[in-house]
């Protein structure tokens, strides 16, 4: 798999029907190592090892409901409360972002509310805050780390 732009971290790989699968923390099992998976999987990573989240507060490609249709995120960190702290989208890495990226992570998040989007194809990583009153997000430098007493 390419190289990310993320820390190195130490996955657990198996390799069955040749098929290479990667070890899920959050999923507590072994899915096909795609692209985006890759990704999504140092993403995981990197929000628990780096900026301190506990894993029992992410959730990774869970269902919801956008305007009527199924749609999937990616990875969410839930505040304590049970609300939405952060949505992280993830591409695979040969996909550019773009604004119909920040589109699809907007839309989700009218029915999510969470404070922090997170795009990402491994590569390049975007970070943004919402404004809910103003009704659009201020670009930022990277997530915040975690602090318990803010969530």
């Amino acid at each position: 798999m390419q190289e990310l732009n993320f820390p190195k971290f130490s996955f657990r790989f198996k390799n069955s029907e040749n098929k290479i699968s990667i070890f899920d923390d959050i999923r507590k099992k072994f899915v096909i190592l795609q692209p985006e998976e890759w990704v999504r999987q140092h993403c995981v990573h990197y929000l628990m090892q780096v900026k301190g989240y506990p894993k029992s507060l992410i959730n990774v490609e869970k269902e919801l409901i956008v305007n009527n249709l199924k749609k999937r995120y990616d990875i969410v960190i839930f505040n304590t409360n049970g609300s939405i702290h952060v949505i992280v989208e993830c591409k695979a890495p040969k996909i550019k972002i773009t604004q119909s990226t920040f589109d699809q992570i907007a839309r989700y998040n009218l029915t999510l509310n969470a404070s922090y989007l997170m795009v990402t194809n491994g590569l390049n990583h975007y970070y943004c805050q919402m404004d809910f009153e103003a009704e659009h997000y201020n670009f930022l430098k990277d997530i915040p780390n975690y602090n318990a007493n803010c969530l």
